[in-house]
């Protein structure tokens, strides 16, 4: 099986080719622009370079949340227009799940994503294995404290919201530090993720891939704080 995977859920834009769990190919970019510039350049970067087709792709995946609300837009949208024409299986992936499919090693991984106003979109998984602990979810930084109380094993934190973590729990005994270039998201997660998707039965078709933001945009905030 042919995994292309793109992920533009956060400030990165990445994309990775995998064939049966092997990573083929993978790039990202982080100069600012926006993923609609970046992305689908990036695609036929990735396809060129493998000399293949989009009818060579059995699966494509892409993060559905949580992150940017535009980026999950763009990724998805990108998706489906890539797909719709070839009929091509989708799986729209937990954003946290695929960052902690790239990490390895033993005890828990907790992917953080900064959700602003000091919360963090965050999951436990244990490693190896990838086994979800905790489902996702949006809260302040300080609710993972009740977790890390019951939690008995070396823990450490990757993705864009681990600064945020590690500056309230690094003087823990259990938490670990992980550098900062490993706790960048990658696009093999993404194709990971998808993968273990299809192997489950849970590729949608394009038309039914959805965005999952776990929160309300902050419009949407507005207006029911103001009871409209």
């Amino acid at each position: 099986m042919i995994c292309l995977g793109l992920d533009c859920a956060g400030k990165v834009a990445g994309v990775a080719v995998t064939q049966d769990g092997r990573l083929l190919y993978e790039c990202f970019l982080d100069r600012g622009l926006t993923h609609s510039e970046t992305l689908l350049p990036m695609v036929q970067s990735a396809l060129s370079a493998l000399e293949l087709t989009l009818a060579d792709v059995d699966l494509l995946g892409v993060c559905a949340g949580p992150g940017s609300f535009t980026g999950l837009r763009i990724g998805l949208a990108a998706v489906k227009g890539l797909a719709l024409p070839r009929d091509i299986p989708c799986a729209g992936v937990s954003t946290l799940e695929a960052l902690a499919r790239c990490c390895t090693g033993s005890g828990v991984v907790i992917p953080a994503l900064d959700a602003r106003r000091g919360e963090v979109y965050w999951a436990a998984f244990s490693l190896p294995g990838c086994e979800r602990l905790t489902p996702d979810a949006a809260q302040p930084v300080g609710t993972i404290e009740d977790f890390l109380k019951n939690c008995k094993n070396p823990v450490f934190f990757v993705g864009d919201g681990a600064g945020l973590c590690y500056n309230r729990y690094d003087t823990r005994a259990q938490v670990i530090p992980c550098p900062a270039p490993l706790r960048q998201s990658r696009a093999l997660g993404v194709c990971l993720a998808a993968e273990a998707a299809a192997a489950a039965g849970e590729a949608v078709s394009a038309a039914a891939l959805a965005p999952r933001y776990l929160r309300l945009s902050q419009a949407e905030r507005e207006r029911a704080a103001r009871g409209m």
